[in-house]
């Protein structure tokens, strides 16, 4: 009974509480008390043998005085019951540990990204926007992880540096947008860069999830070797290859601005991605659709999930003496009115 009712006011006051809530359960006494005592009554001043003689001298009236005194004492009691309750505020001060993951988000924005082979609310979507959208959730998912967004097509760019500010981590993932850098697909670069970033942080877990639509065509670095460099610092890696496959419609623009697709068929190198991750000690990760997308991103969530360290501390405040002068003061008011204004006879 008393953690349920811990749990009652705390689930509805938030930071209200009491210290021993089942003290409360007296207060189920007093509408007992009121109800035998209107029953039976109390102590008469004056005896008779009966009182049926009385009874057709005029009409029956109810006295409103006894019943002001009387909701006097029963709320002056009730105020005692709750004050030695102990009503308190607390104030409860949390102090979140980083989780120690450190996370390299590696993006493809190459021209190919611009293919609307995914769905967002039932609307065709490009690749783009479909990978910007569950990015976003996958870091308002980890809030305690230090993470950063890398960008590339056909070379690499930061978008962000690792931080905890996911706020304005999202805020930059925003104005990602296709045509920053020239056109490639710059994969042995993107990891190369985000490694870098990576290998000197004091993280217990380094990870590095890329994502890409492409086969590598562009930059200095092989694929291959910039995640042999990444598991030689004690980075793990996961892959996923976006788009479906075979001829996908892109959209073109004319001269005039108007929008047309034109149907192109991409180079998707998926055992490329496959060997980058067995690297890299991850996985690799198909998502050709909106839906298998949104699992490989939960699937990576759920892959590297840790706990997490909260230091809490609650002062509380209790204010019960405030009921007690409360009801002591109506205690003073029923006795004062009791021999005054509605003074007893006898």
């Amino acid at each position: 009974m008393t953690s349920f009712l811990n749990h009652l006011f705390n689930t509805h006051w938030g930071e209200f509480s009491f210290a021993r809530p089942w003290i409360l359960l007296g207060l189920l006494v007093l509408p007992l008390f009121a109800w035998l005592k209107g029953r039976f009554g109390g102590t008469p001043g004056v005896l008779f043998s009966s009182i049926q003689p009385f009874l057709n001298l005029g009409k029956e009236r109810r006295a409103r005085a006894g019943g002001f005194l009387a909701s006097f004492f029963y709320l002056a009691m009730g105020l005692f019951i709750v004050a030695l309750a102990r009503p308190q505020l607390g104030q409860t001060t949390q102090h979140v540990k980083a989780s120690g993951i450190d996370i390299m988000l590696v993006l493809d924005v190459s021209g190919s990204m611009s293919t609307e082979d995914y769905t967002i609310g039932n609307q065709r979507a490009s690749r783009l926007e479909a990978v910007k959208r569950v990015t976003e959730q996958f870091i308002e998912a980890r809030p305690n992880d230090r993470i950063g967004i890398i960008a590339f097509a056909g070379r690499s760019y930061l978008v962000s540096p690792i931080t905890l500010d996911h706020e304005w981590l999202i805020d930059n993932l925003d104005r990602v947008q296709l045509g920053l850098v020239e056109d490639g697909t710059a994969i042995g670069s993107a990891l190369a860069s985000a490694a870098a970033r990576l290998k000197n942080r004091n993280a217990k877990t380094k990870l590095i999830v890329l994502l890409t639509d492409g086969a590598n065509n562009a930059g200095k670095i092989m694929p291959l070797t910039a995640a042999e460099a990444a598991k030689a610092v004690g980075i793990r890696i996961y892959t996923v290859g976006a788009g479906s496959s075979g001829p996908v419609s892109v959209p073109v623009q004319d001269r005039f601005g108007r929008t047309f697709y034109q149907t192109v068929i991409f180079d998707f190198d998926e055992k490329l991605l496959a060997d980058i991750a067995k690297i890299g000690d991850g996985k690799y990760f198909r998502a050709a659709d909106s839906a298998s997308l949104d699992k490989t991103f939960q699937e990576i969530d759920r892959l590297e999930k840790t706990k997490i360290e909260i230091e809490k501390n609650v002062n509380h405040r209790d204010f019960f003496w405030w009921l007690i002068a409360l009801g002591a003061l109506l205690l003073v008011m029923e006795t004062l009115l009791s021999q005054t204004l509605w003074r007893k006879i006898p």
